[in-house]
């Protein structure tokens, strides 16, 4: 991944791309091609040296079958946005800006470990699902549904565990900008409705300050 050191995701930052909430990209290079799918994964920072990422894939999908070839990826991705030139204080003093466009990314690389184990899916599944439940006010549980039920619905999913070998991360988040032009960006993500990465701008700023 191209990143300028001006953009180089911190710790923090990747620490904060591996444990949210979202879904991310399995993308692997097999005899087939190279295959991809979006799946919600969970962190496991005692697996390995580097950790691992933890997800499932329906059995019909032929990507956990097969065998990578070399290193699997995994794409995360945090908040981005639209930057409009106009948010900029220089706008104002030169003209000579451009749109451009803010995000934060980690490319996660490492063996991909298939897992069929009933015990593993089980415990995998609830994980999950205690993440996703965790701010409801009613949080629904696995074991809210009959027992015969889930071990069907987990006979229909394989495991699949990325084994951490190397992480790139990049945030670019106006760290090249001014600080009167990064007070621009801030006010103007917040202004057209984007709190969460107008605070990411506002951390790496903090950042770049030490």
């Amino acid at each position: 991944m191209y990143t300028p050191a001006h953009f180089a995701a911190s710790p923090d930052a990747i620490t904060d791309l591996l444990t949210r909430p979202a879904a991310a990209n399995l993308v692997t290079a097999t005899a087939q091609g190279i295959l991809a799918t979006m799946l919600p994964l969970i962190y496991e920072p005692s697996a390995g040296e580097h950790g691992a990422l933890h997800g499932h894939l329906a059995r019909n999908n032929p990507q956990w079958s097969a065998p990578a070839l070399g290193e699997s990826l995994v794409i995360l991705q945090g908040a981005d946005a639209y930057v409009s030139p106009s948010w900029y204080a220089s706008k104002r003093e030169h003209g000579r800006v451009v749109p451009t466009w803010n995000y934060s990314t980690a490319h996660v690389y490492g063996e991909l470990v298939v897992h069929e184990d009933a015990a593993w899916l089980g415990n995998h599944v609830r994980q999950l699902t205690d993440v996703h439940e965790a701010g409801s006010d009613r949080p629904w549980s696995v074991d809210d549904a009959p027992e015969r039920f889930i071990s069907g619905q987990l006979r229909a999913i394989v495991g699949v565990e990325l084994i951490i070998s190397r992480i790139e991360g990049k945030t670019k988040l106006s760290q090249n900008r001014t600080d009167a032009d990064i007070s621009g960006v801030i006010a103007g993500l917040q202004a057209v409705g984007q709190p969460e990465i107008a605070a990411e701008v506002e951390r790496a700023r903090r950042e770049r300050r030490g």
